[in-house]
């Protein structure tokens, strides 16, 4: 992510959404092939996810996102499917850290406008969502600076490879 201006399709699921439902368990021997991991991100909340999403596309939740156990896969391969922030109500708090440990926005939002399937635009440093397909703008709490500076450069690894320590 260079830019703090993202824009994409919502793929609008509810409450709940665990880390079982992320990464199905019937694939957890896909561990160490990330790329077809990938291909079934979602499959149990929406067969039809990964077929659905373009390169850029926004996931939208309800309450307690990321919930169960602390599957870093499981940000990884929502990034590598092609989702470029996701949006809910409230998230799991190793979800949200492993999330953005990958480069992955996580905006806690009130979601309950945005409809599957609204075009949205997002900027990350005004903490604005603008769904372009209602005209409706929400607001979402103000991303640290660091945090944003780990996104920019693609997750906490390539920061710290690119810059050796924290500029706080």
């Amino acid at each position: 992510m260079t830019s703090t201006i993202l824009r994409g399709k919502a793929h609008k699921f509810g409450d709940g959404i665990s880390t079982d439902l992320i990464i199905p368990g019937k694939y957890s021997h896909l561990r160490s092939n990330l790329s077809e991991l990938a291909k079934h991100v979602m499959e149990d909340a929406d067969p039809s996810f990964v077929s659905k999403v373009q390169l850029g596309d926004f996931l939208v939740a309800g309450k307690n996102f990321g919930l169960g156990s602390s599957r870093e896969h499981a940000a990884v391969v929502i990034k590598m499917a092609g989702i470029s922030a996701i949006l809910a109500k409230s998230v799991a708090r190793i979800f949200f850290r492993n999330a953005i440990n990958q480069g992955l926005p996580i905006l806690i939002c009130n979601t309950d406008m945005i409809n599957d399937g609204d075009e949205l635009e997002i900027d990350l440093a005004a903490g604005t969502i603008t769904d372009l397909s209602s005209g409706t703008r929400l607001t979402f709490g103000r991303i640290p600076d660091v945090m944003l500076n780990i996104m920019r450069e693609g997750g906490l690894i390539p920061y710290i490879n690119k810059y050796g320590d924290f500029k706080l």
